[in-house]
């Protein structure tokens, strides 16, 4: 893996949304001798993903793709922390809802619900996490979960009474997401948590707010009484 991996993935996510400096210097109206000051320049249209096509800079799409294959690296040189680092880039990045939709074109489902496996608990949190931003308020990745049997890992991890409380809080927060308002998930995770015996009733209603966060705040109590980080 290129050593610079890490500089390459901070350039996008530093690039995709402009610094409050760069903001500020592109709304600053710039004045030009011949209009006496009385015109201002309109501030530039582009993005990471034009200037990649003008200069060959990765765009988001490759950046996501370099994140996951630095995250599931296996040379025990590519330490810990290297992998967190790109895990937190990628959470970035899909927090753009085109980039969460862009998972499955990328074929990053697969490996990235795969990690909520993973022996370090760290690489499971964040695998948790990366799948509640993507599924948050977005149809397209919740079907895109649910058919990617997402549902019953994420309630295994959320309710695992040997699991880091941390790890269960990521994986509820996932679960709520993957649920909320898309009655095919919220049917598939209440199946499981009667299973587990964590609901009473296996239909709950995707767009009551209220139960949702009734069964969510019991699940993060149990978490609480759970496993704590060494």
């Amino acid at each position: 893996m290129d050593k610079n991996l890490n500089n390459l993935l901070k350039w996008g996510i530093e690039n995709s949304v402009p610094s409050n400096a760069t903001a500020a210097t592109a709304a600053a109206p710039v004045t030009d001798a011949s209009t006496n000051g009385n015109e201002a320049n309109p501030p530039s249209q582009l993005t990471p993903d034009v200037l990649a096509a003008l200069f060959g800079g990765p765009s988001e799409a490759d950046l996501m793709k370099a994140a996951m294959e630095l995250i599931t690296d296996t040379d025990p040189e590519v330490t810990l922390d290297a992998k967190l680092t790109a895990f937190d880039n990628l959470e970035q990045l899909i927090e753009n809802l085109d980039n969460a939709n862009n998972l499955e074109n990328l074929s990053l489902w697969t490996p990235l619900l795969s990690l909520l496996e993973h022996e370090e608990r760290e690489l499971r949190l964040m695998a948790a996490w990366c799948v509640g931003t993507a599924v948050q308020n977005n149809l397209k990745t919740q079907e895109r979960l649910l058919a990617m049997g997402g549902l019953p890992r994420l309630v295994h991890l959320a309710t695992h009474e040997e699991e880091h409380e941390p790890v269960r809080r990521k994986a509820i927060y996932a679960l709520s997401s993957a649920v909320r308002n898309y009655q095919p998930a919220m049917d598939a995770a209440a199946e499981e948590l009667k299973k587990k015996g964590h609901v009473e009733e296996a239909k709950v209603d995707a767009s009551n707010m209220d139960t949702i966060d009734e069964i969510m705040n019991g699940l993060k109590a149990k978490a609480a009484k759970g496993k704590v980080v060494a």
